[in-house]
């Protein structure tokens, strides 16, 4: 899918929505300009373990389109599977019917996927338990192999795109990582945060666009400090913006472009637009090869990025 003439198409995570009911989170999107919606799959929004998931998601499919918004789907809910116990249980579990409550899961959400016509759904690894075997050829790389080989496997079967998200501190944390589960597992996809490059390290997050051009599957960006996996608003943290979306205009990506703002559900009535806003100008100052944008509280370049003040969280 090339770009389209306009720019980057962007979208938002409904995992920074939460405080806004799924059906009004749509209409500020679309009402805001934005092209599509990152879907959390979670209590919050479209829980797939509620009645009638088949005849809600076939509600859902019709509301995007009236809409005109594109989608993709996040798996990445923090408790719907145990209530006790966040991200778990994962594809690297050692009880083998967590593995299959995550599998399961994971299915779901392609199925999800495949009624709505998303563009890919992403998911990762998790955390392994201490004392874990994670050498290369160890447990927990057999045990996610086995898992990533299932959901690509069930995912190419219904038409949808399985894009794997290396996570900091997850067994798979950085495009090296995937790299090498990309080699072991045919037909998977990238689904790369370019925030959390300047968390692991190795390439930055420009670099990581240009070379994984190739294998993009799902892109999120949003702003992060250096060594610090926080989701921030634009402006609000180390990232070059400018360079990473003029790096994703120069590849020709065409897919969407998800703002993943998380801790940030409290003042989505003005950060959705203002963070369209902000990327939109980092876009075209990208694209005209000029340094960094900057914002409140960031430390990207000079400029301001329209993004409000950070507030408490109420």
């Amino acid at each position: 899918m090339s770009a389209p003439a306009g720019g980057l198409r962007y979208a938002y995570n409904t995992n920074g929505m939460t405080s806004h009911r799924l059906d009004d989170a749509l209409a500020l999107l679309a009402d805001t300009g934005y092209a599509g919606v990152a879907l959390t799959v979670d209590v919050a929004h479209h829980d797939p373990f509620a009645p009638r998931l088949v005849s809600r998601t076939a509600a859902l499919a019709r509301r995007l389109d009236r809409l005109g918004l594109g989608s993709t789907v996040e798996t990445g809910a923090r408790f719907l599977l145990d209530p006790r116990r966040k991200h778990e249980p994962t594809l690297v579990t050692a009880d083998p019917a967590g593995r299959a409550r995550r599998l399961a899961f994971l299915r779901l959400c392609v199925d999800i996927a495949a009624d709505l016509g998303s563009e890919a759904v992403s998911f990762w690894a998790g955390v392994p338990a201490p004392g874990t075997d994670t050498s290369p050829g160890g447990t927990a790389w057999g045990h996610l192999v086995e898992g990533v080989r299932a959901v690509v496997a069930y995912a190419a079967g219904r038409g949808v795109v399985a894009a794997f998200e290396p996570e900091p501190g997850m067994l798979v944390e950085d495009c090296a990582g995937w790299s090498r589960l990309a080699t072991l597992v045919p037909g998977l996809r990238l689904a790369l945060d370019t925030g959390h490059c300047l968390v692991t390290g190795g390439l930055s997050p420009g670099r990581a666009v240009v070379r994984h051009a190739g294998d993009l599957g799902a892109v999120a960006v949003e702003d992060m400090p250096r060594g610090r996996h926080e989701h921030r608003a634009p402006g609000e943290g180390d990232m070059d913006l400018p360079a990473v979306l003029g790096a994703l205009r120069a590849v020709r990506y065409g897919g969407l472009v998800s703002l993943e703002l998380s801790r940030d559900a409290h003042r989505a009535d003005t950060l959705v637009p203002a963070a369209l806003e902000a990327v939109r100008h980092a876009e075209l100052t990208g694209a005209a090869g000029v340094g960094g944008v900057g914002g409140v509280g960031g430390t990207s370049g000079a400029g301001g990025s329209g993004v409000p003040a950070p507030e408490r969280v109420r």
